[in-house]
């Protein structure tokens, strides 16, 4: 039986970019775009989690921290069903040193994953796909 996951994602921005990670859908061959976080554990609070997660993935510790939405994603991704209860935060970065450059680096606990700062102009032109379904569209009407 397939499960629902809950996720709790770090929604961080730098002017008009988001903060993402690069991933690719073989079977769509699709390259696509979503933030930071990962699934939340039993007994953990999804602040909680998006804390460990950026610790996780950047080694990287998070302030004002606060939560924006839940979103609900269904999908495929290679080809399988998933669904996905999204936590949404707002967030910034204590160290300042990742918004001085485009290319953040790579997800420390997934081999190669490539971290950067997506225009958010880009999404809206369609040149780029940002996952899960809503945020884009969340994000927009915030502004």
């Amino acid at each position: 039986m397939t499960k629902i996951r809950p996720l709790a994602l770090g929604v961080i921005r730098r002017g008009e970019d988001l903060l993402v990670f690069e991933g690719r859908d073989e079977v769509k061959g699709e390259t696509y775009h979503r933030p930071l976080g990962g699934g939340i554990e039993f007994g953990e609070t999804a602040a909680e989690a998006l804390h460990r997660e950026f610790q996780e993935e950047l080694a990287a510790e998070l302030t004002a921290v606060e939560q924006i939405a839940v979103l609900e994603n269904v999908y495929t991704f290679e080809g399988r069903p998933g669904h996905e209860i999204v936590f949404l935060f707002t967030a910034d970065l204590t160290d300042k040193a990742f918004y001085e450059r485009d290319e953040v680096g790579v997800v420390l606990d997934e081999e190669g994953t490539r971290v950067h700062w997506l225009p958010m102009a880009d999404v809206a032109s369609g040149k780029a796909i940002l996952y899960p379904d809503g945020l884009a569209e969340l994000l927009s009407a915030q502004e």
